[in-house]
């Protein structure tokens, strides 16, 4: 480790944090997290964002204003440091400077002490103006590179020869998507030192649990800021971790520092937030590393339990083709409500279904508990079966076709479905063309889709559903095809408070009161609304 150069720790846990609660800490938490923070004498706390946007509730610390800070219980002594986008400040409608004057007074005037920037490679020229003018007003001012990993040396280093020159006090470099790893972090260094000879900074993610290692390594090639968060909370699966860092690197900080008040407040503020919110490294945010997806893809779909573990790694296995290293809410939607336009399709399933029982098997446990007797129905009534997806479940043999209709499920599960003996009902000719290139040589059933609010629809060919799930699609099959009934295996549900239970049980309401449905019943237990009966009684009689 450098023991020449004196690190300097930037906690900037109420701002990167933030992401997680809408940054609206708790007085109390606040307020014991500023006095751990004094306790093992950090250098700056970046308290949160200076911020123009004003979309839905954010807390104090989205903002971060004078008067905001001036009422928190600062410690004496500990400098306060605020964060700002350069998009804001480039997109502003008057300009740079004159955004800078609504968000910022002269520094002699304010509780804040530094202000960092924090910009794309391809926005250094246009922020820099404000570099100079936060300089002149009396800021120690940093520019923050993010998602620094996606450059080559050559980028890097004429990054570095831009603001080489510039009234810069540091230049940090991010590891945005978590992807780098030690020596990639030596390297960066190494190319922005090419030309810029001031202070250097890090700020890690730990989407590959490298975080801490990257860090400690960028100190060993020079760098001397370094940022960190009490338990790591930070977006996506967080930061370097405070109480680790404080301690691997306090031999080269000659001033005191007492851990204690810190993990007393990791205990008990920190941890019950993680409870809640669940940052940390896992296997979604290792593959968001590995591929460059951007970590907020990941954050958003596990807090939305509509995301099962085959959807999430779906979604990863798509964007890793795609790209994803700027994250767009619009296209995690798309992710899930992929069919615009007009359907079309060429199949008429009425060919094989009409006048006939469908039996739709779904993945919950109870197709496999009760697959026996399923299997037995299927034998004595000889139902048209669909499974849905790749489930197997059930002798691939009494199986007459699958169903899928998600663009990226299906991205994800090509090689299955090509090794799967059965036909694959599909909107075939409405899929991207990557898709339909994965599945070449796979018998494919052309059953046209469109997605539209709260409306059902059932054509010879397509259909029209208010929802992408696949069980939605299957249903519109049979009844496009004219089917007696519908029998469903293998769907218990999910617990009352579990908002995929609310969208399956508004779809099957929404088809029930469709002109045109089909009995439907449930012949394995389920927690769904709908009516049920037992495959048990319906293998006990010969009629």
């Amino acid at each position: 480790m450098n023991q020449t150069n004196q690190t300097l720790l930037l906690d900037c846990t109420l701002r990167d944090g933030g992401y997680y609660n809408h940054w609206d800490f708790s007085p109390e938490l606040i307020a014991d997290y500023l006095a751990a923070m004094a306790a093992i004498s950090a250098d700056f706390v970046e308290i949160g964002f200076r911020s123009f946007d004003r979309r839905g509730f954010k807390g104090g610390a989205a903002y971060s204003t004078d008067a905001w800070i001036r009422s928190l219980p600062l410690p004496a002594g500990l400098k306060i440091g605020v964060m700002v986008n350069a998009a804001e400040l480039i997109g502003h409608a008057e300009g740079v400077i004159p955004a800078l004057q609504k968000l910022f007074s002269p520094a002699a005037e304010s509780p804040v002490s530094l202000v960092r920037i924090a910009c794309h490679v391809n926005e250094i020229e246009a922020a820099l103006p404000a570099c100079v003018w936060l300089k002149n007003q009396g800021y120690r001012v940093g520019l923050n590179l993010m998602q620094i990993a996606d450059r080559d040396p050559a980028e890097v280093e004429t990054a570095g020869k831009l603001c080489a020159g510039h009234p810069l006090d540091v230049l940090y470099f991010a590891d945005s998507l978590g992807s780098m790893d030690p020596d990639q972090t030596a390297v960066i260094v190494k190319s922005l030192r090419r030309h810029w000879s001031g202070a250097l900074g890090i700020h890690t993610h730990d989407n590959m649990t490298r975080a801490l290692a990257n860090s400690l390594r960028a100190i060993e090639e020079g760098v001397t800021w370094v940022d960190c968060t009490a338990s790591g909370m930070g977006r996506g699966p967080g930061n370097a971790r405070t109480e680790y860092l404080a301690i691997a690197v306090q031999p080269s900080r000659p001033v005191p520092c007492n851990i204690t008040p810190l993990l007393a407040t990791i205990k008990q503020h920190f941890a019950p937030l993680k409870a809640q919110y669940g940052w940390g490294a896992n296997p979604y945010y290792y593959l968001a590393g590995m591929h460059g997806i951007h970590p907020t893809y990941i954050q958003e779909m596990l807090s939305d339990s509509r995301y099962a573990e085959a959807d999430i790694l779906a979604v990863i296995d798509h964007f890793k083709v795609a790209g994803a290293r700027q994250f767009c809410a619009d296209s995690l939607e798309t992710a899930r409500h992929f069919y615009t336009g007009e359907p079309r399709g060429s199949w008429h399933p009425a060919s094989v279904m009409a006048g006939r029982d469908v039996l739709i098997l779904g993945t919950g446990p109870g197709l496999a508990s009760h697959r026996t007797a399923i299997e037995q129905y299927i034998r004595n009534r000889h139902p048209y079966v669909i499974a849905l997806n790749t489930q197997s479940s059930v002798d691939p043999a009494l199986i007459d076709a699958r169903a899928a209709c998600h663009p990226i499920r299906l991205l994800a599960d090509c090689n299955q479905h090509v090794r799967l003996p059965q036909p694959l009902i599909t909107p075939a000719s409405m899929l991207p063309e990557s898709v339909v290139t994965a599945l070449a040589g796979k018998q494919l059933l052309d059953f046209g889709l469109a997605i539209a609010d709260n409306q059902f629809r059932f054509e010879p060919t397509h259909c029209v559903l208010p929802t992408s799930l696949v069980i939605a699609y299957a249903m519109a099959i049979a009844t496009s095809g004219r089917a007696a009934r519908i029998f469903l295996a293998g769907f218990d549900g999910y617990g009352a408070d579990d908002p995929r239970t609310a969208e399956m049980d508004g779809m099957l309401s929404d088809y029930q009161s469709t002109p045109g449905a089909l009995p439907v019943l449930s012949i394995t237990p389920t927690r769904y609304k709908m009516p049920a009966t037992s495959v048990y009684a319906m293998i006990s009689t010969n009629d």
